[in-house]
Order: C-alpha cells, then sequence, then structure tokens
C-alpha cells in the first residue's frame, strides 16, 4: 500500500502531463468500479428515453437506437475493456516474465527455443490472431483475453531477456552461484527484482495495447457479445447511426481515446522515474 502511494505521489508531482494522465486514469478506474452503484442509470433499461436521442441533462451522452442512456452504457463498456485488457496483460506478464528471464539466463537451447517463439507470434497481426481464437473458442471475452495476451506476451519476452542477460552476468549473480545457490533462488531473489522495473513500465504500453485490441475485437464483433458492451462494441453501434446520432460514436470514443492516453502518459511517467537520467545532458 505504502509503494502504491508512494508512486501515486511521485508520478503526481513529476508533471503536468503526467498529473493529468493520472487524474483521467484513476477516474476511469473509479467509474469501471464503482458506476453500477453510482445513480447513472440501468444500462439496460430500454425506453429510459427518446430513440436517438441528443445529450440532455437528464442523458448527457445521449440514448440510443433503442432509447436506452448512453452514459452508463459507456461506464459499463469502461469496466469491460479495462478488465479483459488488465486480465490479459497480466497473464502475459507472469508467462513473458518466466519465459524472458529463463531465456536470458539459461541462454543456448533455451533461449532460442523462446526468442524463435516470441519471433513467431510476434510476426502474426492481432486481428487475424483474434479470427484464429473466435474461430475456435468462438467469439466472447475468453478470446478478447487469449489474444491480448498472445499479442502482447512477445514484446514482454524480449523486454525480461534483454534485461536479464545484462543482470545475469554482474557479480552478485555470480557470488550466488560460486555460493551454491540454486537456478530457481538465483532467478527469484536475484535477477527477478531487477527486471520488475522494466516489466512494470512494459506493462501500461501493453495496457494501452491490450485496450486496442479489445475495442478492434469488439468493434468487429469478436469480443464482447450483447447485452454487455465494451467501448469499441459502442463504438461499432455509434457508427451505424454517426450522420443522425453522431454523439454515440464520438462520446465512446473520446472516452476510448482518453483511457488509452492516460494509460500511455503515466507509463511515460513511470519509465520517467525508473530511469531518471535518460535523456538528460551529463557534460
Amino acid at each position: 500500500m505504502r509503494t502504491a502511494i508512494y508512486w501515486l505521489s511521485r508520478i503526481w508531482r513529476s508533471d503536468a502531463l503526467s498529473a493529468f494522465g493520472l487524474a483521467s486514469l484513476l477516474l476511469l478506474i473509479f467509474l469501471g468500479i464503482f458506476g453500477p452503484l453510482l445513480p447513472l442509470g440501468d444500462p439496460t433499461q430500454i425506453a429510459a428515453g427518446p430513440r436517438l436521442g441528443p445529450p440532455t441533462p437528464q442523458h448527457p451522452f445521449g440514448t440510443d437506437e433503442l432509447g436506452r442512456s448512453f452514459l452508463p452504457r459507456v461506464v459499463q463498456g469502461i469496466r469491460a475493456t479495462f478488465l479483459l485488457s488488465a486480465i490479459a496483460v497480466l497473464i502475459s506478464a507472469m508467462i513473458g516474465t518466466f519465459l524472458g528471464m529463463a531465456a536470458g539466463y539459461f541462454g543456448r537451447a533455451v533461449d532460442i527455443m523462446v526468442a524463435r517463439g516470441a519471433d513467431i507470434l510476434f510476426a502474426f497481426p492481432a486481428l487475424l490472431v483474434g479470427l484464429l481464437v473466435a474461430a475456435v473458442l468462438g467469439p466472447g471475452q475468453v478470446s478478447a483475453i487469449a489474444v491480448i495476451a498472445i499479442a502482447t506476451l512477445p514484446l514482454l519476452i524480449r523486454v525480461v531477456r534483454s534485461v536479464t542477460l545484462s543482470v545475469a552476468g554482474r557479480g552478485f549473480v555470480t557470488a550466488a552461484e560460486v555460493a551454491g545457490a540454486s537456478a530457481g533462488r538465483i532467478l527469484l531473489l536475484h535477477i527477478l527484482p531487477n527486471v520488475m522495473g522494466a516489466v512494470m513500465v512494459q506493462l501500461t504500453y501493453a495496457l494501452s495495447i491490450g485496450m486496442i485490441i479489445e475495442s478492434a475485437l469488439s468493434f468487429l464483433g469478436l469480443g464482447v457479445q450483447p447485452p454487455d458492451a465494451s467501448l469499441g462494441s459502442l463504438l461499432r453501434q455509434g457508427s451505424a447511426y454517426l450522420t443522425i446520432a453522431p454523439w454515440m460514436a464520438m462520446s465512446s470514443g473520446a472516452v476510448l481515446s482518453l483511457a488509452i492516453m492516460s494509460v500511455n502518459l503515466v507509463g511515460d511517467a513511470v519509465r520517467d522515474a525508473l530511469e531518471p537520467l535518460k535523456g538528460r545532458d551529463l557534460t
């Protein structure tokens, strides 16, 4: 808890853009978690207002083709997009950290096998993987999580492997090996703490990529299925009425853009905090 508060305060004090990104991200997370408890309306209530009604004080984001208030549906979409992307990225981070450390520390056959496997996954476009996974598992949330995890895994493996290669040659690792420490103990106690900074930075960027992929899959009908909503499915819904009810696509698209931008700004702040000398002129 103290560590989280420390990082939040450090990001908040870094610069105006980072503070804006952090505030926006915390607001979106708050809406995603506590949205059902707020007096925003029922996202599934039909005829809550006029069909395709414009924004009003009662319905700030207007209404859709069934008369449902669009604001609670956008809040529902925030929760789905964030939740699915976060679950997938955490799965990818656990697998990628383990494989990257194994490749960087053991080298040789393990390194070749893991690195070539990551290259193969990296060669497939995310949407093509989404079509293949949806054909096997069917469209839905499980397919979206699987596609995001597969798409973000190669980058995490590469980053962790690169950091592990530099850490594995340091004196404290050599001293642990000479002292007879097992490979598992060295990976867990000596290498993992030194790669966590890089993992934290990549997690933020992977989360933004995950939200883009989830939204694209839902836009194509391969992700979240009705009556549930995600930002991508709401964007698809609004695109059908773009000429007569542009507020539907504009509201969901603006929230999605804000979410991705906020995550990237926080990721930049975390990177700058972990690498304070990067980009500075020391002469």
